[in-house]
């Protein structure tokens, strides 16, 4: 048995088969963990939830900011983006099945066993990842409330930007779903900035990488996480700040790329 990490899809259909084939995935056998951004950008979004809802437990997501995007164009009066490829989505016969499937996927996974979280975009600095965990229920607690399709209207926007534990209704679910599926820097402070979104070196020194920051809380875990596809880390990098970075561009002409985590053997394959 191996399980294996495996970075945004973002639609890319044939790449996921073709990454699946090259790992000769097993789903008697294997586990597959999904960091999020299943939809949109690519050309089948529809193929791509079909297949990973119908590897069942053989599989484990986290929602990106992608998909929770998805579920509010269904159940909200947001409009489409430009860019976005999600219209087979929501035509589908089968759209409600998958995306009330969607909605009660978690937003972290911790396997302390193996010494791994999975998130979509990261962690605030004064977060450990089991305090982040506890913090994800809250979100899902919403997606999965009887009232979810408030949350979704409620969730767009950046502010709040700083993290206070007083916090309380929408607001404190924006900062948390912010948090996990979409920042990619912080300022000196600690604060999101939800704008950069450029490779190490490309933004002002008053911004710095998540887990880079000097405030970051000290854990045992490697923590895995998607989003950011101009990210690029040496592997000594990603041994000082045991974060592995999965989203190699697979939806811009990249990678997508495969990570076992029993050996630490990457596979790609072509976008």
């Amino acid at each position: 048995m191996a399980t294996y990490a495996i970075g945004d899809i973002q639609g890319c259909h044939d790449a996921l088969k073709r990454l699946l084939s090259a790992i000769a995935f097993d789903p008697a056998r294997d586990r597959l963990w999904f960091t999020g951004d299943l939809v949109n950008r690519g050309p089948d979004s529809l193929g791509v939830l079909r297949t990973v809802k119908s590897l069942g437990q053989s599989a484990l997501t986290v929602l990106g900011n992608h998909d929770l995007h998805l579920l509010a164009l269904r159940h909200t009066q947001r409009s489409a983006k430009r860019g976005d490829t999600l219209a087979a989505v929501l035509k589908a016969p089968d759209c409600d099945e998958l995306l009330h499937w969607l909605r009660h996927l978690p937003l972290l996974h911790i396997d302390s066993a193996q010494g791994y979280a999975m998130v979509h975009a990261g962690m605030p600095s004064e977060w450990s990842p089991h305090a982040a965990l506890q913090h994800a229920h809250e979100v899902e607690d919403a997606l999965r409330a009887a009232d979810f399709t408030e949350f979704l209207a409620q969730m767009y926007g950046s502010d709040p930007d700083e993290w206070d534990a007083a916090l309380s209704g929408y607001a404190r679910l924006r900062f948390i779903t912010n948090s996990l599926t979409r920042m990619r820097y912080l300022t000196l402070r600690g604060g999101l900035d939800l704008k950069a979104k450029g490779p190490l070196g490309s933004t002002p020194a008053s911004l710095i990488p998540w887990f880079m920051h000097p405030r970051r809380t000290a854990h045992e875990l490697t923590v895995l996480f998607g989003h950011w596809s101009t990210l690029r880390l040496t592997r000594e990098q990603e041994t000082r700040y045991r974060v592995v970075p999965l989203d190699t561009g697979a939806v811009w002409g990249g990678k997508l790329t495969a990570l076992r985590l029993d050996d630490g053997t990457r596979f790609s394959v072509d976008g």
